[in-house]
């Protein structure tokens, strides 16, 4: 079992910056890990994607504004979003998948308003 923990979710301004923290106890090298967000009713929205060979992906409504980072000595993966919009408001999740096994955290709300 992989636990995740975000963190770093909060109120920032339109034009502001955050950055979002996936912290587990396992090493999550070997991991594709995802970045998704979601609104309450709607289905979750890929935000960015970063391979375990380096490979990274983002969702069209937010590139150019986002990038997905890793830590492997701190086994976290970021997410820094900058340029952001109230479209940007939602619970955001962290995702590792390995084969045919997903892993969720528990989601850390971002809310863009001024």
């Amino acid at each position: 079992q992989v636990q995740l923990v975000e963190s770093g979710g909060g109120l920032v301004q339109p034009g502001g910056s955050l950055r979002l923290s996936c912290t587990s106890a396992t090493d999550l090298s070997f991991y594709t890990m995802k970045w998704y967000r979601q609104l309450p009713g709607e289905q979750r929205e890929l935000v960015a994607g970063s391979g375990s060979g380096g490979s990274t992906d983002y969702g069209y409504s937010v590139k150019g504004r986002v990038t997905i980072s890793r830590d492997p000595t701190k086994k976290t993966v970021y997410l820094q979003m900058n340029n952001l919009k109230p479209e940007d408001s939602a619970t955001y999740y962290c995702n590792a998948v390995l084969g045919r096994f997903s892993y969720w955290g528990q989601g850390t709300q971002v809310t863009v308003s001024s």
